[in-house]
């Protein structure tokens, strides 16, 4: 693997790591992975694990959230067949799992951080803290927003969930992209690299190749378009030192334009099934 490019941890730890391009995967690989990651997440600024509401960004990412859970949900509906059972993995304090049990879906989630777990309690929303405690149950849907870029030893994680998917279920992947218009944009300040949290970086080929390994198919994929502006808003801060909304604003609508032509947005839905 040769060097792609060199970054910062920006949000929690300031450390220096580089991103490794996988040739034949066309994927971006982290180094050095570091052994206790766990450090790296206990923060306030790792809004997903906090529920926080403090700055104006905060707020904005809270009020986008609430939209997009709605929008995940009606998403899954349509692969819902016969029992609706639904696996989220990474369900940080279990909002997404809330609003899929009022649509009627059975629910299920594990959550490795102790305190987004606390937190999705005190909701009444119980979690599981790894994937190894799961029954032997298998589920019609099974969701990783924004996680499978956190998961080591990839492969085997994967092979690990599958297993709990049934034969005509539906997997939905959501991950960053590092082909999209404002990651080239940003460079090394591009906040979708969250290093070392992401341990890998994905392209759409990318992740076709990671899981024909693991005869599963790619049968649909989908924009994440407010990912853009949000990402674009805390690498501007990361370069600048600034929150800069409306510089970020057009970075964000203008990768969205180009991702209308060239179908590389910032973030993507990836929808995948067992192959037939």
């Amino acid at each position: 693997m040769k060097l792609f490019l060199k970054t910062k941890d920006f949000s929690i730890s300031g450390e220096d790591f580089e991103l490794h391009l996988d040739e034949e995967l066309e994927m971006l690989v982290t180094k050095p992975q570091p052994q206790d990651l766990q450090k790296y997440y206990e923060s306030d600024a790792y809004i997903s694990h906090t529920d926080a509401s403090k700055s104006a960004l905060d707020k904005m990412y809270q009020i986008v959230k609430r939209f997009s859970l709605v929008q995940k949900v009606f998403l899954i509906n349509r692969y819902a067949k016969g029992q609706k059972t639904l696996l989220d993995i990474g369900a940080g304090t279990g909002d997404f799992l809330l609003e899929a049990e009022k649509w009627k879906w059975s629910v299920q989630g594990v959550e490795p951080n102790r305190d987004a777990r606390m937190r999705s309690r005190e909701k009444k929303m119980e979690l599981l803290p790894k994937i190894d405690v799961l029954p032997q149950t298998k589920f019609q849907v099974i969701t990783l927003w924004h996680v499978l870029e956190h998961l080591p030893n990839l492969d085997e994680q994967i092979k690990n969930i599958l297993k709990h998917l049934e034969e005509d279920g539906a997997l939905f992947i959501a991950v960053p992209n590092y082909k999209s218009f404002d990651a080239k944009h940003y460079q090394e300040f591009w906040a979708a690299y969250d290093v070392p949290r992401h341990l890998w970086h994905f392209s759409k080929e990318s992740i076709q190749k990671v899981f024909s390994k693991h005869n599963m198919e790619l049968v649909k994929t989908k924009p994440m378009w407010f990912d853009a502006f949000y990402v674009s808003i805390l690498s501007e801060k990361y370069k600048t030192g600034r929150q800069n909304f409306i510089k970020a604003f057009f970075v964000g609508l203008w990768s969205n334009i180009r991702a209308v032509f060239n179908g590389q947005p910032s973030s993507v839905i990836y929808i995948l099934k067992k192959e037939s």
